[in-house]
């Protein structure tokens, strides 16, 4: 019978010919066998002799080819998070690469390959569970073919691992890789279980009381792989309409979770289901909210110079309107209405995006309406476009600004509440989903009672900090809105008014802008002191300062091997095979004079250190010794100075898919170093072929739009 969810258990087999997998627990299924080194895929009935076991895994994260070898990267160890209506979930905890062939060649580049791998894969949060999709919300789950494997259910944008899982795919669809796979031209279904989709961002699960009654509150973030990268390295959009930094969170509250068996199936057969409007304590209920995030929408970049505020370029947004349409297509198909909440400052260099934003909707909707709210603060407290008539599918999206930063300064946080004031008709429009389990059914699927009709779209310049405030309010306001309709809690109550649940939920919702945010800039969120505990304190404050600071300092100089890391992992980069040895990719190809002024700087900061040092000595010596200081002072000046003036040769940038806008600066900046009377005859003269090395991968960074 074919197996429609991935194995538990897997033990690994190991020859010089091949790599089998077998499962334990289900000694009748077919064997797995990747062939060495060519990496042919095919399923063997029974065990294959002349193997030796290795080791038990909890499964195979997938394969993927670099420059020399290709690897089977396995999961040797899972945490179990708790179990989510009777389904296990588990976080990856470390992993391991098995290669197909033994390697001959020493190669620099594919050392580096593996190292950026594996650092992602041992820092990026990523959750799995054998029987639950949780690449897909507990609504598109209920619409899902329960027919289908796991993995074939999957939601394309959250399926984290499904490039490097292709070769499996491949081989269990019957197309062809292109890869060395054999063509085959059928379906090997036997190859299903073996196929685990995994998902990137964060999973809480905890089980609490709200007035005695009990549940269990959830909370998950799946990233999009699609355009996903580092803060200032992806932003805006793509020609296919994929939005940087793009996160669905779910909200659930699970009722009556007894059930205890994979299945979640574990209910009374005389239950009966309940009804809107009235709690009935026996059925398993299931009610989710979903938000999204995502970067505005059009053709955008922020540019590392090291100066703190990066430069801003905002390309056409006519140009954008073709992949604008496609990431709204897509939202409103997914989710229904879209009520777009922009949170950026509509003054200084963000009014920029604001405005591109508020032109790219008007030219969406067929009969665009505006109203705008002020106060004595600013002309527009809350602005609002939408269409006066549903014309053509973009008219069902609704834009409201909110300025968040203007109304909440002043630690007046509160005022948040004006914009929940503004979207109250759409949330309660838009419902929320509620389904209880239908006893007796195998597939433990769910019956809806009660389906979210549309979704707020929540961005600020990050997608982090602002946003994480605001998506905890609505959250907040439609729990305690579905607690109310199932008669948990009374018309004029919240689920704030139960002190110990209101200390949880503030927590989770932190721990969630601090995991959403770590993927993205490289630091926990900011303003988290305010989601813990309802208010804004000094301590957090000085948090968020620290916290800057040290964006600041990886977003310039750690960023760039994140990107790659990236762009390896998801398959935006494709490793070359030839010039094995030759290590090109990752070698530094600046001139020497523009690579060691940093180092001339840091010993000048020594000199002067080692100067100023108080010693026993002569007048005769004394001037001498400040005549020394005064000369590294001026030369670490003189470094520092330069390299804040050409910041753009300075930034640690990626290296595969190197940004068009990276290229085009540093030749820019080396163009004018040129032409220095001080330093330009000793760089022109020793580039060592720079210019080339600095636009090698321009072709691979054009699919990166900025």
């Amino acid at each position: 019978m074919r197996s429609l969810v991935p194995f538990r258990d897997i033990n690994v087999h190991a020859s010089t010919s091949h790599y089998a997998f077998t499962s334990p627990s289900s000694p009748s299924t077919q064997t797995l066998v990747v062939e060495r080194p060519s990496g042919d895929i095919r399923l063997n009935d029974g065990a294959l002799l002349g193997a030796k076991r290795v080791s038990s895994i909890a499964g195979i994260l997938g394969i993927i080819k670099l420059r020399l070898d290709k690897y089977i990267i396995v999961i040797t160890k899972a945490q179990p998070m708790g179990r989510l209506k009777g389904h296990m979930v588990y976080k990856i905890i470390a992993t391991e690469f098995l290669p197909l062939r033994e390697r001959t060649l020493h190669d620099p580049d594919e050392d580096t390959y593996l190292n950026l791998l594996k650092t992602l894969l041992k820092s990026g949060p990523m959750y799995f569970s054998y029987s639950l999709d949780i690449t897909n919300s507990f609504q598109r789950q209920a619409a899902s073919n329960p027919s289908l494997a796991l993995w074939e259910r999957a939601d394309d944008r959250f399926f984290w691992n499904k490039f490097i899982q292709s070769d499996l795919i491949d081989f269990a669809t019957g197309a062809t890789s292109g890869s060395g796979l054999r063509q085959h031209g059928h379906r090997e279904s036997g190859a299903d279980p073996f196929i685990l989709p995994v998902m990137f961002g964060m999973m809480r699960i905890t089980t609490t009381r709200i007035k005695s009654t009990p549940l269990t509150f959830v909370l998950i973030t799946r990233r999009s792989r699609h355009r996903a990268g580092t803060r200032y390295l992806t932003r805006g959009m793509d020609e296919q309409g994929h939005v940087a930094n793009f996160n669905e969170t779910e909200q659930i509250a699970v009722l009556n979770d007894e059930s205890r068996g994979l299945g979640g199936i574990g209910v009374e057969a005389g239950m009966q289901n309940g009804k809107v409007g009235g709690f009935e304590g026996q059925d398993m209920q299931v009610m989710s909210y979903v938000q999204t995030r995502g970067s505005v929408p059009v053709y955008w970049a922020e540019i590392n110079t090291l100066r703190y505020v990066p430069d801003l370029q905002i390309r056409g947004v006519e140009t954008a309107v073709g992949a604008a349409k496609l990431h709204f297509s897509e939202q409103i198909r997914l989710y229904g209405d879209n009520y777009l909440v922009n949170l950026v400052n509509q003054k200084g260099r963000e009014a920029k995006v604001k405005q591109a934003y508020e032109q790219m909707v008007r030219m969406l909707l067929s009969n665009p309406q505006e109203a705008s709210e002020a106060n004595d603060v600013t002309d527009q407290k809350i602005h609002v476009v939408e269409s006066t008539q549903r014309g053509h599918e973009y008219d069902r999206l609704h834009y409201v600004y909110f300025d968040f930063h203007n109304e909440t300064k002043g630690l007046r946080w509160h005022r948040a509440q004006l914009l929940l004031d503004q979207l109250k008709e759409g949330l309660v429009q838009g419902q929320y989903f509620r389904g209880v389990d239908m006893p007796g059914d195998s597939q433990g699927r769910l019956e809806v009672r009660n389906r979210q009709v549309a979704v707020v779209r929540t961005n600020c310049m990050d997608c982090l900090d602002r946003t994480n405030v605001v998506q905890t309010m609505l959250a907040r306001w439609t729990l305690t809105r579905q607690l109310i309709d199932i008669g948990i809690l009374r018309p004029g109550e919240s689920a704030d008014d139960d002190q110990a649940f209101q200390i949880l939920f503030r927590n989770v919702w932190a721990d969630n802008a601090d995991v959403v945010s770590r993927s993205y800039s490289g630091t926990g969120a900011l303003k988290t002191d305010f989601t813990r505990t309802g208010e804004r304190t000094r301590a957090g404050a000085m948090q968020d300062l620290n916290n800057s600071i040290t964006r600041y300092v990886k977003n310039n100089f750690s960023d760039g091997p994140r990107q790659d890391a990236f762009d390896l992992f998801l398959g935006t980069f494709l490793p070359d095979s030839s010039s094995i040895g030759s290590g090109r990719a990752f070698v530094d190809r600046r001139p020497v004079l523009i690579q060691s002024i940093p180092y001339v700087l840091a010993a000048s900061v020594f000199m002067v250190l080692i100067s100023s040092l108080p010693r026993s000595s002569s007048d005769s010596a004394w001037w001498p010794l400040r005549l020394f200081a005064v000369l590294w002072l001026a030369i670490g000046f003189w470094c520092f100075r330069f390299m804040y003036g050409h910041g753009v040769l300075y930034v640690n940038w990626p290296k595969l898919n190197t940004p068009r806008w990276a290229n085009e600066g540093y030749q820019e900046t080396m163009g004018a170093i040129r032409q220095d009377k001080i330093i330009g005859s000793f760089v022109a003269g020793h580039e060592r072929g720079a210019s080339n090395a600095r636009i090698s991968h321009l072709e691979e960074g054009k699919k990166r739009i900025q």
